[in-house]
């Protein structure tokens, strides 16, 4: 952790909804003026397109069936570890971009399925914002959440979350229900070993649940809407949270913990903002008296 260069690592899986909780942190920068650097999680993978897809027949063809981008041996995590240690003691560092489809490819210039080239970061930013699966991890090798001054777990329960990635890929892929059901299955054992662990040392987590029935997630003609949804929030150290004010101007939320609220889905974008803007405030300022 560091008060002169603050970093901010928003944690989820494949179709959790990162992207949504990115784009108001986006919101809630632009309007206070704070000037930040965005890294991605993709952008740590380890192999490319061509080389995951060898790499996958190769390990299947040994006999694992659980490698995927989930895992922590298919992502530069020591990197990434480098990149925030950096970042936290000098404000620099580098990162790339993974390019996923032909529209990213024209804005970046590198093929789909390939990564550009390290560059360095913008010079006299104000802090560091990541996203993608990878934000707290915690092993042997590296502790990336002792890194980050402020982490966000992004946590929908699982059957939504499987829905939501389904028509996904479908959408914006391609794929079939049983192409993104086999890579569910693929990922099922470090979901539960390497993304699991990580909501445990994230600051706070945002918990996703629908009150339509999802029972049977590869059959779902529709993801349940904002309006379809609650959303749990838990504070891992509630100190300092004013509750009164949150539960005041989210108009039908109410705790259920001393450290837990439940909101509407559709005022979640309303949440982050009541919750997070004081913090980066907090947080610009102490980097700047440091």
């Amino acid at each position: 952790m560091s008060k002169k260069h603050p970093i901010i690592s928003v944690t989820g899986s494949s179709g959790a909804g990162t992207s949504t909780v990115k784009t108001t942190f986006d919101q809630i920068f632009r309007r206070e003026g704070v000037s930040h650097v965005s890294i991605e999680g993709d952008a740590f993978h380890r192999f490319d397109r061509a080389d995951m897809k060898a790499e996958l027949e190769k390990r299947l063809k040994d006999g694992d069936a659980t490698f995927s981008h989930f895992s922590y041996e298919a992502n530069e995590l020591a990197k990434l570890e480098e990149v925030f240690r950096t970042y936290g003691e000098t404000g620099t560092g580098e990162t790339r971009h993974y390019v996923h489809d032909d529209d990213e490819a024209e804005r970046y210039g590198a093929a789909p399925g390939t990564f550009t080239d390290w560059k360095p970061f913008a010079q006299g930013s104000d802090l560091l914002f990541y996203e993608g699966l990878h934000g707290a991890v915690v092993n042997d090798e590296v502790n990336i959440a002792a890194l980050a001054d402020l982490k966000i777990g992004v946590v929908p329960v699982i059957n939504l979350e499987w829905i939501q990635k389904i028509h996904r890929d479908k959408a914006s892929r391609g794929y079939s229900t049983e192409a993104v059901t086999d890579v569910i299955l693929r990922r099922m054992h470090a979901y539960v070993h390497c993304i699991c662990p990580q909501f445990t040392e994230t600051d706070i987590n945002f918990q996703r649940v629908p009150v339509v029935d999802t029972s049977d997630p590869f059959i779902a003609r529709w993801i349940p809407t904002a309006d379809e949804s609650l959303v749990v929030i838990r504070f891992k150290n509630p100190r300092g949270i004013d509750f009164p004010y949150l539960t005041s101007m989210i108009h039908d939320s109410w705790m259920t913990r001393a450290n837990s609220i439940v909101i509407p889905g559709g005022k979640l974008d309303l949440a982050m903002q009541l919750i997070f803007t004081p913090m980066i405030a907090r947080l610009v300022h102490e980097s700047k008296r440091a």
